[in-house]
C-alpha cells in the first residue's frame, strides 16, 4: 500500500522520512506504469454544459444545470437556461452560486494530467529536478532534496505525501478521492476567515461554522456540535433527497411518455380525418374543390389549440426532467468528491433547489388537451 505520511520509522523528528523516497538501484522515478490509466473521459460533467469547455467561472442555476459565465452572457437576453428553458431569476442572467465542487475538480485534475503526463513534473520548489514527491496538504511537486527539507520543516505536523510512480498508476476517480481534504473550513467570525482560524465547530444557532476561540468566548453562539458531524448530517439530507428525486423523476417520466402518447394518438386522429376528407372530396367534381380546402381548414383549426398545448405541457415536463437528471448528477458528485468547505458552501443553495422539485407536481389528466370536436365536419361531408 502507498506511503500515508512517509514519515518513517527513525527517532520521530521526520527526518528519516526521506530515505524511504529515495529511488532503488535499477528503478527510474519518472518511469511510465505498465498499465496508464484511463482518458478522464468519465469526468466530462465538470465542463459548461453549454459549450462543453473548461472554464474556471462555472455558475450553478437554480435548474441545477452549470454553465460558464460566455455562455450565461450570450444567453441573457432569453434569461433562459439554455438546457432546460428554467427561467433564470437573476436580472443580471448571472448565477450567484459558483459550482465549486466542478472548479475544484477542474483544478484536481489538470494536477492529475500533469503526473500521468510522459514528461515527469518539475520540482515547484527549486523548479530544477524531476519531481518524486506529490504533497496533497501543500498541493506540490517535490524532488528527493526538497522533500528532506519539507519534512524536517513540518516534522511537527503530519503531512500526506505519495510518490508520483504510485500516484501515476492510480486512476483518476482514486486521485481526486485521496486529494478530497478534510478540516479546512475557516471560522466564519469576521476577521478570522482571513487569519487561519481553522473551525472544527458548527453553531446551529447562527448556521455557520466557528474556532474554538469564538466557541467559548461568545455566548450568543449555541447549540454547537462538530463540524464534522453537521457535514456528514449535510451529505446524508442530500443523498435522501437525491433517493426521494429518483422515485418522483419515475412519474415525471411516465407522465411524459403518457404525453408522448397523446400526441401521437393526436396527430394520427388529424391524420386519418384528412384523409377521410380527401376520399370523400375526391368524389366529387371540380366545383366544390373550394368545399374540400374549407373542411381541411376546419380540421387544422380544431386541432391546433390542442397542439399548442400539448407541445407547451410537453417543453415544461421535459425541462423538470432535465433538472431533475442535473439533481442527481450534482448530489452524486458531492458524495463522492465534495470538500467539507464546498459541502458547508453549496448545500443549502442545492437543498432548496431540490426541495422546489419536490414540490412539482404531475400534470392531471383533466388538465390535457383533446382532440377537436369533429361533428361539424362530418355533418357537412355528409350534405355532401
Amino acid at each position: 500500500s502507498p506511503p500515508s505520511h512517509l514519515d518513517g520509522d527513525g527517532d520521530g523528528d521526520g527526518t528519516a522520512a526521506p530515505r524511504e523516497m529515495e529511488p532503488q538501484p535499477g528503478t527510474s522515478l519518472c518511469s511510465p506504469p505498465s498499465h496508464p490509466p484511463a482518458a478522464n473521459d468519465d469526468f466530462q460533467f465538470v465542463l459548461c454544459e453549454g459549450c462543453r469547455q473548461e472554464s474556471p467561472n462555472l455558475k450553478l442555476l437554480t435548474c441545477l444545470h452549470t454553465l460558464c459565465l460566455d455562455c450565461l452572457s450570450e444567453n441573457k437576453p432569453i434569461g433562459q437556461c439554455p438546457v432546460c428553458r428554467t427561467v433564470i431569476p437573476q436580472a443580471s442572467g448571472i448565477p450567484d452560486m459558483d459550482n465549486l465542487l466542478f472548479t475544484s475538480l477542474q483544478t484536481r485534475l489538470k494536477v492529475y494530467k500533469k503526473i500521468v503526463d510522459s514528461g515527469s513534473p518539475r520540482c515547484s520548489r527549486c523548479q530544477g529536478e524531476t519531481a518524486a514527491v506529490w504533497c496533497s496538504e501543500c498541493e506540490e511537486f517535490l524532488c528527493t532534496k526538497c522533500f528532506e527539507d519539507h519534512q524536517w520543516f513540518f516534522k511537527k505536523r503530519s503531512h500526506e505525501a505519495k510518490r508520483i510512480e504510485d500516484l501515476r498508476a492510480e486512476s483518476a476517480h482514486r486521485f481526486l478521492e485521496d486529494t478530497r481534504r478534510s478540516c479546512n473550513l475557516f471560522c466564519s467570525s469576521p476577521g478570522h476567515a482571513n487569519q487561519g482560524h481553522i473551525s472544527s465547530i458548527y453553531c446551529q444557532k447562527c448556521k455557520k461554522p466557528l474556532c474554538c476561540s469564538c466557541a467559548l468566548l461568545d455566548s450568543q453562539h449555541a447549540p454547537f456540535c462538530d463540524i464534522r458531524s453537521e457535514t456528514q448530517r449535510r451529505q446524508e439530507e442530500l443523498g435522501t433527497l437525491g433517493q426521494k428525486l429518483q422515485q418522483k423523476r419515475s412519474g415525471f417520466e411516465a407522465a411524459y411518455a403518457a404525453l408522448q402518447d397523446e400526441a401521437a394518438r393526436l396527430e394520427q386522429a388529424q391524420q386519418e380525418m384528412r384523409e377521410l376528407i380527401r376520399q370523400r372530396v375526391e368524389q366529387l367534381v371540380r366545383l366544390i374543390r373550394q368545399e374540400e380546402e374549407e373542411l381541411l381548414g376546419l380540421v387544422e383549426a380544431r386541432q391546433e389549440q390542442g397542439r399548442r398545448e400539448l407541445a407547451r405541457e410537453l417543453r415544461r415536463v421535459e425541462g423538470v426532467l432535465r433538472r431533475m437528471e442535473a439533481g442527481e448528477r450534482l448530489v452524486e458528485k458531492m458524495s463522492l468528491y465534495a470538500t467539507e468547505q464546498e459541502v458547508m458552501d453549496m448545500q443549502p443553495f442545492i437543498k432548496d433547489s431540490l426541495e422546489e422539485l419536490q414540490r412539482l407536481q404531475l400534470p392531471a389528466d383533466g388538465d390535457r388537451a383533446q382532440p377537436g370536436d369533429m361533428a361539424e365536419c362530418r355533418a357537412r361531408l355528409q350534405a355532401l
